[in-house]
């Protein structure tokens, strides 16, 4: 496995799987009923989009609590996706299972990013200890 460091959020696995998972949203909603435009779609499609753009704000972000404050906001819209999915398969309104999937591979892959990210804060800390700091470390060089 490369271990080259991300030079940007789109480098980021979880971050394509999470932009296709928007996709994925935006083809199902369209199946959705017109009344639902300022409803169940309009929720849908915004939790959706809020996903990768958490993960890509995130991404920048230079200190770990920063980083992971927004990974957390992506779990969060994450969940409720989850649930705006079950929603529109109880409605009858489009098969969702599909998507049931994508959902759980983005959680398991944005678990792993935070533990990741949790774990590089643990090394660089012992680091620290050593003479090293953090905060020479180029923008976007974490996990």
């Amino acid at each position: 496995m490369d271990k080259t460091p991300a030079r940007s959020f789109q480098d980021l696995l979880v971050w394509q799987k999470a932009h296709s998972l928007v996709l994925q949203v935006y083809r199902l909603t369209r199946e959705l009923p017109k009344e639902e435009i300022y409803g169940l779609t309009s929720q849908f499609r915004r939790a959706a989009i809020s996903i990768p753009a958490n993960i890509a704000e995130g991404f920048r972000k230079r200190h770990r609590p920063d980083k992971l404050r927004y990974m957390n906001i992506a779990q969060g819209s994450l969940e409720e996706c989850r649930y705006y999915a079950l929603l529109t398969s109880d409605l009858d309104y489009a098969d969702a299972k599909p998507l049931v999937g994508a959902i759980e591979d983005v959680s398991k892959m944005l678990q792993s990013y935070i533990a990741a990210i949790r774990n590089s804060y643990t090394a660089s800390h012992i680091q620290d200890r050593n003479g090293k700091n953090d905060a020479n470390r180029p923008e976007g060089q974490y996990p």
